[in-house]
């Protein structure tokens, strides 16, 4: 059965306009890694600052596809405020927030606190088919270079009214790149489309932190009893074919066998049938007597993640009327 889980992140009441800003800077590592890659690959260059450009307009319209806010601005933060850190830098000062969104007319502030790419270099030899000057392929010996990189950005979601940070959340990736040539720099040369990846998958980020804001569709597996009588056995058939209504005709027949623990299943697949019906109050109700009445276990474990299921619609509820 499907069912619909609340957003990760739910948004304050009154909230119209949203603030997103840029902490990042390259880290003293990735400068050092842009010297290499200047060397390697002119793709290479200003990697980090085209990477954060990308997921920050992901998450832009990742929120302006929402269409719950009245507008979306992308800010130019203080210079001070930017760091190279290439972790989670501490939380921004509530002065520094507070004053941001005052000056930019805006509620929240979505910040991306860093953004890095970490790329590792190796080289091998070996033998390979290459193209000679007139494009054949033939064996010769030649050199391989991967290039292993790793792309990571955290952010968080500052409400400067309620002085909250509503989220903080990091993502990493990574792609592998690799080419071959007669010597490292004919390797290099022969890589193709690194940066373009790493844009995509930067976007990706940005997209996801903007989905942490909507609500997620998952589809919900539950587990039944098929055993114990006749009916147990045919309702069993039934539900495979989809039909669920006769199943429960089936088991309802047993919620008063003389035998409790046939009757403790019963009423728990009683349970069953009412939440794929979408009443989780009597769900509750039947799978609470399957326990109390006739020790079924299972049924205390399902209660409990109906009386989950239950908190989380209304979270869901909540949500929704923000």
């Amino acid at each position: 059965m499907g069912g619909t889980k609340p957003a990760f992140v739910t948004i304050p009441e009154g909230v119209a306009n949203i603030g997103i800003i840029n902490r990042s800077l390259p880290s003293e590592s990735n400068q050092a890694l842009d010297k290499i890659d200047k060397l390697l690959s002119a793709e290479g260059q200003h990697l980090d600052e085209k990477g954060a450009e990308a997921a920050i307009l992901a998450l832009s319209d990742a929120l302006v596809a929402t269409d719950r806010f009245q507008k979306i601005r992308i800010l130019d933060g203080p210079p001070e405020i930017r760091k190279g850190l290439g972790v989670l830098p501490a939380p921004l000062p509530w002065d520094i927030v507070e004053k941001l969104c005052e000056e930019n007319d805006v509620d929240l502030l979505f910040s991306m606190e860093f953004y890095d790419t970490d790329t590792k270099v190796s080289y091998s030899v070996g033998t390979y088919e290459l193209p000679n000057p007139l494009g054949l392929k033939v064996s010769v010996p030649g050199h391989e270079v991967t290039l292993n990189t790793q792309i990571a950005n955290g952010w968080r979601i500052y409400d400067p009214k309620n002085r909250v940070v509503l989220d903080q959340f990091v993502y990493t990736d990574g792609l592998v790149s690799s080419g071959r040539g007669i010597n490292p720099m004919k390797a290099v040369e022969a890589i193709v489309n690194r940066s373009e990846r790493v844009i995509e998958y930067s976007k990706n980020m940005g997209n996801t932190f903007g989905l942490r804001l909507s609500p997620v569709r998952q589809r919900v597996k539950r587990d039944y009893f098929v055993r114990g009588t006749d009916n147990f056995k045919v309702a069993k058939r039934r539900a495979q074919t989809g039909d669920w209504e006769g199943a429960a005709q089936l088991w309802e027949r047993e919620i008063d066998n003389p035998k409790s623990k046939i009757a403790g299943r019963a009423y728990y697949n009683m349970a069953i049938i009412n939440e794929i019906n979408g009443d989780l109050e009597l769900a509750m109700d039947w799978a609470s007597k399957s326990y109390t009445d006739y020790e079924n276990k299972e049924a205390l474990r399902y209660l409990k993640v109906l009386q989950y299921r239950v908190a989380q619609n209304r979270l869901l509820q909540d949500q929704a009327s923000r």
